[in-house]
């Protein structure tokens, strides 16, 4: 499992601050302080791809879209394949809220 790699105290410690935050606001806010705006928005471009990817949207049309790399779109495809399953399980709670 490659949770497994994750699972060091410092990481974990991250975990339950993300956990913690209460609204956008403080998302804002501590993603701010945490990352880079390179940093998150580049995070941002991943979720958008997977999103993009499991509506079946085309690389051509992803890239186009999110302005990614092919690099990008297949490691993500990569995950949403053989990865743990994260992306599909926030991707859908967000699209029933």
């Amino acid at each position: 499992m490659q949770l497994e790699k994750l699972e060091e105290k410092h990481i974990k410690q991250l975990f339950q601050c993300i956990l913690s935050l209460k609204d956008i606001d403080e998302c804002y806010r501590f993603f701010e302080d945490l990352c880079t705006v390179n940093e998150v928005k580049s995070l941002a471009q991943r979720l958008e791809v997977a999103r993009m990817l499991s509506e079946k949207a085309t690389y051509h049309r992803i890239e186009e879209a999110t302005g990614a790399s092919t690099a990008t779109i297949s490691r993500v495809k990569r995950c949403l394949e053989y990865g743990e399953g994260g992306y599909m399980e926030i991707l859908q709670r967000i699209a029933s809220e």
